[in-house]
């Protein structure tokens, strides 16, 4: 279903969108893995606050797209810029922070084409690599980068709340 698929860059306007669609994506996603729901909200309303969201979207480091499907907003990426990480040498790197469908658009292809998009910006800006972290029991998501040719370079520890996460370290040459 392409025809109906379109990728824009965000701008302030889809703060509350963006911030809407991070709340319910990551919940989708991770929200059963909180023993207490509390630290669950305390961390969507930290990171998807609108105001935040404006703030990082206007932040020249930063690139956002949004997704839409018939005027619909139903998913978004984000890339950080000049960010690099400790278990890699490259300097000129990029980090692909999100890529947040939601659940009900999984099967549209939607993940895929906000991929490309996220990958072409960084190329455009002249990055020579680009890296990412994922859950380590997140399969989809190891699986889905895998096969855009991403290696698992290490782990890292993540905490919120009272729950303690691992994360893979993913990365990908793009030059």
């Amino acid at each position: 279903m392409e025809k109906g698929i379109i990728i824009k860059p965000a701008t302030l306007e889809d703060a509350v969108s963006i911030a809407l669609l991070g709340r319910i994506t990551f919940t989708e996603t991770f929200g059963n893995l909180f023993s207490d729901k509390q630290d669950l909200l305390e961390y969507l309303d930290r990171t998807f606050a609108v105001d935040k969201i404006k703030k990082g979207i206007g932040k020249n480091n930063n690139a956002f797209f949004v997704a839409f499907i018939e005027g619909l907003p139903v998913g978004y990426g984000k890339l950080k810029l000049n960010s690099e990480n400790e278990f890699l040498e490259d300097t000129n790197i990029c980090q692909l922070q999100k890529i947040y469908v939601l659940s009900d658009f999984l099967s549209l292809g939607i993940g895929k084409k906000l991929h490309k998009t996220l990958i072409l910006a960084a190329l455009e800006k002249g990055y020579e690599a680009i890296w990412l972290s994922a859950l380590d029991s997140n399969q989809r998501a190891i699986d889905f980068y895998k096969n855009y040719g991403y290696l698992t370079m290490g782990k890292h520890g993540y905490s919120i709340g009272k729950n303690d996460f691992e994360l893979y370290v993913m990365y990908k040459q793009l030059k």
